[in-house]
């Protein structure tokens, strides 16, 4: 394993958005205008944190198709301190439905509104905190409070000028192309603390570990906002 430290392997508790810098997108995909850009990276795990750091400033320089990047810097973002009723901009889009080979499921639309699109990221979402091992079971029965309310107003702000706010999206994994339906709009999320905290700083939804699903909060010195959100995902 790159870094060498074998108690990471398989380690998936993290989350990370797409490339910020300036940019353009065309039919061949995003274009980069700017000479700096950078990654937000996150995780509940100080030491996957740190460990990630040393691997990736090792790297003199990194390829990601053909984009050459040199590491030059890092910084932690400022503390969001979050409670039981959170409003979350996108970060990246949220996957609902796992992925499987030759499989239509993944790419099936469900109403934002809808209790199942509630659930389904409420089952992703216990199922990963108790994959964490940082919560017994008799802890997660009693984070049975789960509500995700989508912003109204943006989804008919964007269906009115016919964007859209569910995509299918490519997703890699061993090699095999899959793809899977995203969800990128600002919602409010009613649930206990703790859970709120572990989306926040894990990601919500499927593929986290391959940068979906990642949160900002919405008026708190957000990495992204809603107008910003229009732009690239419209």
């Amino acid at each position: 394993m790159l870094g060498g430290k074998n108690d990471f392997f398989g380690f998936n508790q993290y989350n990370f958005s797409g490339l910020k810098g300036q940019i353009k997108i065309s039919r061949k995909g995003l274009h980069f205008y700017s000479s700096r850009v950078t990654l937000v990276f996150s995780s509940s795990s100080k030491e996957f944190i740190d460990y990630f750091i040393s691997v990736l400033f090792s790297q003199k320089e990194l390829l990601i198709g053909n984009l050459q990047l040199v590491p030059e810097s890092h910084e932690n973002e400022e503390t969001v301190t979050v409670g039981e009723t959170v409003k979350f901009l996108c970060i990246s889009p949220i996957v609902l439905l796992p992925a499987s080979f030759n499989d239509e499921q993944s790419k099936r639309f469900v109403p934002p509104e809808t209790d199942e699109f509630s659930d389904l990221l409420y089952d992703n979402t216990m199922a990963r905190m108790e994959a964490s091992g940082k919560f017994p079971a008799d802890k997660l029965s009693n984070f049975y409070k789960f509500q995700l309310v989508a912003d109204k107003e943006y989804l008919n702000k964007i269906q009115s000028s016919h964007k859209k706010f569910a995509r299918i999206y490519p997703l890699y994994d061993a090699d095999v192309k899959y793809e899977v339906r995203g969800y990128t709009f600002p919602f409010t999320l009613y649930a206990p603390q703790p859970v709120q905290q572990f989306v926040y700083e894990n990601g919500l939804g499927h593929f986290s570990h391959k940068g979906f699903g990642m949160l900002d909060v919405a008026n708190a010195n957000s990495i992204a906002k809603e107008e910003d959100l229009e732009e690239v995902y419209a």
